[in-house]
């Protein structure tokens, strides 16, 4: 199968979520990926390296499982750029390059003596895409940022919790895999600029930024009617309200930790769904019509939570999908990626070889395309892993060189 993007090739600094998830997505489409790692700290640009989660008892810088997937079938090298040398080898390899991606704060690859006005007398038509915190300019583009905090000065962070309750943020780094996908889009569209215009140029992504911009209808809502996002009278994250409906949850199960979500969304629903359970309070006046449900919510998913935490999430969901009412089990990660038959038909976390760890799984692509399909067969790279492949196929030194400049500490 052909592969969409096999003409480009990217130099990429990047490391994390927020820029080695961009780089995956292009990867996991042909182009080739080079990723650039610092041998003197071991590749500690990019702290997943090394880090859990591991797939059996080893440890090492090469193990970590979180990098292996967010890296997968990428090129690794090394270059020691405090060295004058390693910063020619990095002019020749941009020279052949696309695209140059990194998510430093701001200031590091000028400081390397790399910033875009560098790059582009390098090569005139490169794409140089940054993807920091706060981006280049504003009061707030000296700040370092993370994926947590990106979310706070956003604010994400803000529009999760319960009512009378602190925020309780979102459990995990969202900004930085969401940061990730925008980063992805930013280096496509240039190259489609470049490809249209042969001109390159540098692209300035800021996460935050980008987060706000998942903000549209709670910033219309503040800006046209005055309205806060968390106020009074506001309704549980998962309760319905625009449009409105009831039952609409999240409800116990039988088990220890054991969920199923419930959408009524019509008159016909809630009579299928009351037809299943059959109980006597489904016929109160309370819960005679979409109005009435909405005013006595909480009495309704005490009656609804009563009747689910007696059966298995997947004996509610059979018994309410035979009746046409939208429902699902909530998974846990076991059943969804190995219990599920349609996350296994889909393909989505493919198994790929790795130097050191052997076979392992990593996490695939969400999206197929009928001739121009994704493949991801190779593990990330170990430190260092492909010095003598790029050096010797792409910068025309021999093998007898990058084994010299590796014992001088170029490489």
């Amino acid at each position: 199968m052909a592969e969409a993007l096999s003409s480009f090739r990217i130099c990429d600094f990047t490391g994390q979520l927020a820029g080695a998830g961009a780089t995956k997505w292009l990867k996991s489409f042909g182009a080739e990926v080079i990723r650039i790692e610092d041998p003197v700290r071991e590749g500690r640009w990019d702290i997943l390296r090394g880090a859990p989660p591991f797939v059996d008892e080893r440890r090492g810088i090469n193990l970590g499982g979180a990098f292996n997937s967010h890296n997968a079938g990428k090129y690794g090298i090394t270059l020691n750029l405090r060295t004058a040398t390693a910063k020619r080898i990095l002019e020749q390899l941009v020279e052949v390059s696309d695209v140059v991606s990194e998510n430093f704060a701001k200031g590091v690859m000028e400081r390397w003596g790399f910033g875009y006005e560098r790059l582009k007398a390098i090569k005139p038509d490169i794409v140089y895409v940054s993807n920091c915190g706060f981006g280049h300019t504003g009061p707030y583009s000296d700040f370092k940022t993370w994926g947590p905090i990106v979310q706070a000065v956003s604010g994400l962070t803000f529009t999760s919790g319960l009512p009378g309750r602190e925020p309780a943020g979102w459990g995990y780094s969202y900004m930085d895999h969401t940061g990730a996908y925008f980063m992805a889009m930013a280096i496509l569209l240039a190259l489609v600029h470049r490809q249209r215009t042969g001109e390159g140029q540098w692209v300035d992504l800021a996460c935050t930024e980008s987060a706000l911009s998942l903000h549209g209808p709670a910033i219309l809502d503040w800006t046209v009617n005055g309205r806060p996002t968390r106020r009074e009278g506001q309704p549980h994250a998962n309760r319905s309200q625009w449009p409105p409906m009831a039952p609409h949850g999240i409800y116990p199960s039988d088990g220890d930790d054991e969920w199923v979500a419930i959408a009524c969304r019509d008159e016909a629903d809630w009579e299928g769904f009351a037809a299943v359970v059959g109980d006597a309070w489904c016929a109160d006046t309370l819960f005679r019509n979409l109005d009435s449900r909405l005013a006595s919510q909480d009495a309704l998913d005490g009656h609804v939570g009563a009747w689910t935490v007696e059966r298995s999430k997947f004996h509610v969901e059979e018994l309410l999908r035979e009746a046409g009412v939208p429902v699902s089990a909530v998974m846990k990660p076991e059943e969804r990626i190995d219990l599920d038959a349609s996350t296994a038909d889909f393909g989505l976390w493919p198994t790929v070889k790795h130097a050191e760890m052997g076979a392992v799984r990593v996490d695939g692509q969400p999206v197929h395309f009928s001739e121009t399909d994704w493949r991801i067969t190779r593990g990330g790279p170990c430190l260092g892993e492909h010095n003598e492949e790029v050096m010797t196929r792409l910068l025309g030194f021999g093998a007898e060189d990058v084994a010299r400049l590796e014992e001088e500490g170029v490489l």
